[in-house]
């Protein structure tokens, strides 16, 4: 192929000896990430197969696809593009899409900046962890976060969340959960204002997309995780749906909230890619779920609540964060036992958090880069526990 032939051409250039050999490291990055290497592990134990990091972080974006496409509709949907028809449709999601793109554009340039010059300056190859991190961050974002935020918050997860431990593979917190964490507590107001869309004017009149400001105020507002803590409710009484039915507006995601987080249903979509593919854990998602579940009823029971437990399951991040953050094969437990602990835990303490701590009513983010800093610590137990049962066994035998 001719892509093939001119790469091959070119790469002696930036190999050891050439003239651009100081960008050796950036060109394996391009060309791995349209070619598979040709390279195989000559050291350490290891398990030849036919995925690798590319691929499972291609996998992992496809699964976003769902709730990247709805999140785009939605935006336009808050904004006041509320036609059901074809064209109201269209409309809705190419608003959306301007006003998406340029959080997608700063959260990989800023990202994968960071990464070349790290991979540079270390002598090593660049990895395509960034490939999922770079789309996850704007999606748990609120849509009118600036751009300049964006590219703080990015560059502050990738340093120090993940390349001051050594990488790719070796961070012990989620990257993209830690950019959120970052904004949200270095600058609460633009990230958890009543407001999650805002009108950025120019390119969207130039292409004529004018939203109706009267469907807007109507949509528009505190998010439904916001609505359980001061009202109860998943809507304030009175409240406009579009399926006559709170719990289904907020399953299907028709209510406001970050990019990717607002629709159940695509986010289940995603899932059942990862678990066909068999890049997620289902120990993992069945376990947070079933723990918020749990801790949800715990709380309907005693009558500290007194709205359906099951809310806290579809509205907020609580079904992306159990889907896409909670499984991340780095940051959670290894241990299949582990596995099940971890994410009871995170399910428990997000609920937990939501409903003891009025000042912070969403608990996945918070719950989740805990138990990331307690997945080592489980695993470690659960191993100990292992070995001391064959011990048992071994002495009992003779």
């Amino acid at each position: 192929m001719g892509l093939r032939k001119f790469v091959d051409k070119i790469k002696p250039t930036f190999s050891e000896g050439g003239k651009l050999s100081f960008l050796h490291s950036t060109f394996g990055g391009f060309e791995t990430f349209l070619y598979a290497p040709n390279i195989v592990t000559k050291r350490g134990a290891h398990i030849r197969d036919c995925n690798d990091i590319k691929r499972v972080m291609i996998t992992v974006v496809v699964a976003l696809i769902p709730a990247l496409l709805f999140g785009m509709y939605n935006i336009g949907r808050l904004a006041g593009f509320t036609d059901t028809s074809c064209a109201g449709i269209f409309d809705a999601f190419l608003y959306g899409l301007i006003e998406m793109l340029p959080m997608i554009v700063v959260s990989y340039g800023t990202g994968l900046a960071i990464e070349f010059i790290f991979a540079e300056r270390r002598k090593h190859e660049v990895y395509e962890g960034f490939l999922v991190s770079g789309l996850l961050i704007p999606l748990v974002m609120p849509i009118g976060v600036p751009l300049w935020m964006v590219a703080v918050a990015t560059a502050f997860a990738v340093i120090i969340g993940k390349e001051v431990f050594g990488g790719t593979g070796m961070n012990v917190f989620n990257p993209a959960l830690l950019a959120r964490a970052f904004a949200f507590f270095a600058y609460t107001p633009q990230m958890s204002g009543e407001k999650v869309w805002f009108e950025s004017g120019a390119i969207h009149n130039f292409l004529g997309l004018t939203p109706n400001a009267a469907e807007a105020a109507t949509t528009s507002g505190a998010t439904a995780l916001a609505n359980l803590g001061d009202f109860g409710a998943l809507l304030p009484e009175g409240a406009q749906t579009v399926t006559n039915c709170a719990a289904l507006d907020a399953f299907f995601g028709f209510i406001p909230g970050s990019i990717g987080e607002t629709s159940t249903l695509a986010i289940l979509i995603g899932a059942a890619i990862l678990l066909f593919t068999g890049v997620a854990s289902w120990r993992i998602m069945l376990s947070v779920f079933a723990g918020g579940l749990a801790m949800g009823y715990v709380f309907q029971a005693t009558g500290v609540t007194d709205y359906e437990a099951y809310y806290h399951l579809i509205v907020g991040g609580f079904a992306f964060g159990a889907v896409f953050m909670a499984t991340d094969p780095v940051t959670a437990a290894q241990t299949n036992a582990g596995k099940w602990i971890y994410g009871l835990m995170i399910g428990v303490l997000a609920v937990l958090i939501r409903v003891i701590n009025p000042a912070y009513p969403e608990g996945m983010m918070l719950s989740i880069l805990f138990m990331n800093a307690m997945a080592p610590l489980i695993d470690y137990f659960v191993v100990e526990r292992n070995i001391a049962r064959r011990k048992k066994l071994i002495k009992n035998v003779k």
